[in-house]
């Protein structure tokens, strides 16, 4: 069901042409990335696509996982959106856990803006997978 990556994530590897190229770091308990929205990711004009938001949201849940030797997949995932991000500006998303439960893990994220506004949050559940091949 699982394999290694092939170095084309969309979110994360430098290697894929179209891709976010996000880059992550881990303090604590807290997995951070920071991006910058171009034009070419906006949905209403001047504002980051709600579903690039998600993106962003799984992504650095997902990192969080990975960067503990867990491999999971995204089960169900709940984003709450509070403000519009507009393209142009950096942001800030952090990621943590909230709790596991045997192969099932559960994690929050939050998506900030420049002077420290949440513009949206997700938390979601992840089901570990063993690795074929």
């Amino acid at each position: 069901m699982f394999r290694r990556s092939d170095g084309m994530c969309f979110a994360c590897s430098p290697r894929n042409p179209i891709g976010l190229h996000l880059e992550f770091s881990h303090e604590g308990d807290i997995c951070r990335t920071t991006f910058t929205a171009g034009n070419e990711h906006q949905g209403w004009d001047g504002v980051l696509h709600g579903g690039l938001v998600t993106t962003l949201l799984d992504e650095a849940m997902a990192q969080w996982l990975w960067h503990r030797g867990v491999a999971a997949m995204t089960a169900e995932m709940l984003t709450r959106f509070s403000l519009p991000v507009p393209v142009g500006v950096p942001v800030t998303v952090e990621a943590w856990k909230e709790g596991c439960r045997g192969r099932l893990w559960e994690l929050s994220a939050r998506l900030i803006l420049p002077g420290g506004k949440v513009a949206a949050r997700a938390t979601a559940k992840f089901l570990t997978v063993k690795e074929n091949g």
